[in-house]
């Protein structure tokens, strides 16, 4: 029971998060509130100690600062904020999360590069019947910075010691 855990929690919590992005432009608070309280269960049955967890939150610590300076910046959204920094309390000081934060860089660059292509095209008379997509095309509207957070949670989770000490 404690590997599907393990092995479903986080994942959908990023699946969720890129489409909730997607369709709607928000990451709900509760998809962040689900990792932080998905790892406060799950951490010490994944060997970490009483340093290790602390060390764990004061990551997630810096990384909401970041991301609530940058969400100040108007760079990133609320949510993208919250879900950087409750990625990071999973991924604590390992060197996954340089990975992670260059991964999310790299693919969020790549996200914004492609929607500010679309947004140049006139919108396809097929996209009027997806608000989704229609707010994707809306100059006004900002990226679903999310989609590339999670793509980048997704693609380091497995070189974790989450997955790597279960398997």
């Amino acid at each position: 029971m404690l590997e599907l855990l393990v092995l479903t929690i986080f994942p959908l919590a990023m699946l969720l998060s890129a489409s909730m992005d997607i369709l709607t432009m928000t990451i709900p608070n509760k998809i962040s509130l689900a990792l932080i309280a998905g790892f406060i269960v799950l951490a010490p049955f994944a060997g970490l100690t009483w340093s290790d967890f602390a060390m764990h939150i004061g990551v997630a610590l810096v990384l909401l600062v970041i991301g609530m300076g940058m969400f100040a910046m108007g760079w990133i959204g609320g949510g993208d904020a919250k879900l950087f920094a409750a990625t990071g309390l999973w991924l604590g000081y390992s060197t996954q999360l340089l990975d992670y934060a260059l991964y999310a860089s790299l693919l969020g660059g790549v996200l914004t590069i492609a929607i500010l292509k679309l947004r140049s095209m006139p919108a396809l008379p097929s996209f009027l019947s997806y608000n989704w997509l229609m707010r994707l095309h809306d100059p006004r509207e900002g990226v679903p910075y999310g989609v590339a957070l999670a793509i980048s949670g997704l693609m380091i989770y497995p070189h974790t010691i989450w997955v790597t000490g279960i398997l």
